[in-house]
């Protein structure tokens, strides 16, 4: 308990008694009688041979129970195993490397390390840290291509993530970086670490290459990224029909059906090889295992099929469509609920294109923009 608040009350002997009150406040100041301490207690790390001078081997962790001004910054000293100066701490705990290792000199080096808090008088601890020298890395890493399908509406891409590359290495040590080419930087962004892809806001319509490698620190790899973008015009709203797919995940839709359904759909709807198809969303249905996927077809003098004539062409080819994957239904209207005939309801849909959803996989990625669909009696 680091302090007490008590009221204090004195009462006189007097008929009526009088009194007065005041708030004594006692702080308990702290004596430095804790330890660091280390997490874990004791340490294993390797470093491969060959890593350049500076290599980061290992952070020590080390907390104190004592106040702040008793407890950190801590003080560490490597106080053996470091007779020939081959490692380095720094006033943050980072143990690095201060020479080019070989593992057929020695294979394996422990140190004995304290940290010191900074109270008086000080306290010290100390831990044993085991770095083995394994062999530099033998085998290339390997990253599977990835294809990016963005759907935006006009200019109003606000940016973010958009998909992750799928990177492996057979050396079991490895850390893996990845770059991406320094002029494409003022689109797209690669998290380092992790292979996230990051789209910066305002991405026009067309198809972009990056030039993105993973590393092992030896062997730097190529990998294949292609980011489609593609802007929605509001007329495609106003003509698009909505399949509902049973029992699928967005992700198991993109990774697993999208390409081939998009065939089968194609050659379901297209009157002629110049009309475009174009999947304008998909999004679960809140409360189920189904999916919707919203589309319009366009002509090539640019004008759009009518959802009526879309809706004939996908119910004549619905046994060729579900070859592929379970259709649940054809939604051109959706009123269920509402208590009006058919052709007295009216269906708008509208998009939050601040609001996207990034559904990936290790080969393909797709964001798209949340939809709404309202619905209203007019009888």
């Amino acid at each position: 308990i680091s302090g007490y608040s008590l009221v204090v009350q004195a009462r006189d002997s007097g008929t009526p008694p009088l009194s007065s009150s005041v708030t004594v406040n006692v702080d308990i100041s702290d004596v430095n009688d804790n330890s660091p301490v280390f997490t874990p207690a004791n340490y294993t790390a390797v470093i491969q041979e060959n890593k350049p001078v500076g290599t980061s081997i290992l952070q020590l962790v080390v907390t104190d129970k004592d106040s702040f001004h008793n407890g950190p910054p801590f003080t560490f000293t490597i106080l053996t195993g470091n007779e020939e100066e081959e490692f380095t701490l720094d006033p943050h705990g980072v143990l690095r490397s201060a020479v080019i290792f070989k593992h057929m000199v020695s294979t394996e080096y422990v140190l004995c390390v304290q940290a010191k808090d900074s109270g008086k008088p000080q306290q010290v601890s100390h831990t044993y840290v085991q770095v083995r020298v394994i062999e530099e890395s033998i085998h290339k890493p390997t990253a599977i291509p990835l294809e990016i399908f963005i759907v935006t509406m006009e200019d109003d891409f606000p940016g973010g993530v958009i998909g992750k590359i799928h990177a492996t290495d057979q050396d079991v040590y490895d850390v893996l970086t990845y770059t991406l080419r320094s002029e494409q930087k003022s689109l797209f962004k690669v998290n380092s670490h992790d292979g996230k892809i990051i789209a910066l806001g305002g991405l026009d319509n067309g198809k972009y290459v990056l030039n993105v490698s993973v590393s092992d620190g030896r062997f730097q790899v190529p990998i294949d990224v292609v980011v489609h973008v593609e802007q929605l015009l509001q007329e495609m709203l106003q003509n698009a029909v909505t399949i509902r797919f049973e029992s699928v995940s967005p992700e198991d839709f993109v990774g697993l059906h999208m390409h081939g359904f998009r065939r089968t759909l194609r050659n379901a709807v297209l009157s002629q090889k110049q009309d475009s198809l174009h999947i304008i969303s998909i999004q679960p249905v809140a409360g189920s295992s189904q999916l919707d996927m919203l589309f319009a077809v366009q002509m090539h003098g640019g004008s759009f099929y009518k959802p009526a004539y879309l809706i004939q062409k996908l119910s004549n080819a619905r046994r060729h469509l579900e070859n592929v994957i379970r259709i649940s239904a054809i939604l051109e209207k959706n009123c269920s609920g509402l208590d009006c005939q058919e052709q007295h309801c009216e269906q708008s849909l509208s998009i939050d294109s601040h609001s996207l959803m990034t559904y990936s996989t290790a080969r393909i990625s797709f964001v798209c923009p949340r939809f709404y669909r309202n619905v209203r009696c007019m009888c």
